[in-house]
């Protein structure tokens, strides 16, 4: 389990390294489009499509850190009366339910890619299965946080929960 945390940390941080240069790259294209259009008058053809695609980079990498850190959307007042062995039933249930999402990300992110793949985005002069790159990669890291998980809550390791704070790696 030691190896598997490690490895998901070290995936963790890159991805939100990934997903912070994503958000400062997307920025400085905005901004260069815009002193582009109202100053010098002219315009950067492919600032907007790259912009947008940076932006699905950095969301859908994100999202996948914030579930291994335990910042996904949950509805945990209920938690508060419930015993700690009902509450790891559903925490599993939770997990295995974004496990599913993730799963639904790779299969339907793919297939829009490779409907989109003999498309060509003009202005950037890629193909257009790159627009849904960020959808099979952030549903491959759902996944595989997802199950890092149910794993840490099968070995009896704890797992992060909003707010909590949780090492990488428990000692076994």
């Amino acid at each position: 389990m030691e190896k598997f945390a490690n490895f998901t940390g070290l995936v963790s941080r890159i991805a939100l390294w990934g997903a912070g240069i994503g958000l400062v790259l997307m920025t400085a294209m905005i901004a260069a489009q815009v002193f582009w259009r109202y100053v010098l008058n002219n315009s950067l053809v492919w600032s907007e499509p790259a912009s947008v695609m940076t932006m699905g980079w950095f969301i859908f990498l994100g999202a996948a850190v914030g579930i291994r850190e335990g910042y996904h959307l949950s509805f945990e007042v209920v938690l508060y009366l419930l015993s700690d062995g009902v509450k790891d039933v559903l925490f599993h249930i939770s997990d295995a339910v974004v496990l599913a999402f993730g799963v639904g990300m790779i299969w339907f992110g793919w297939q829009l890619a490779a409907r989109t793949a003999g498309n060509s985005i003009p202005s950037l002069g890629i193909s257009g299965a790159f627009d849904f790159a960020p959808i099979v990669i952030g549903g491959v890291l759902v996944v595989l946080f997802s199950v890092e998980r149910i794993a840490r809550r099968l070995a009896g390791l704890p797992t992060a929960r909003f707010g909590d704070v949780v090492d990488e790696v428990t000692e076994e």
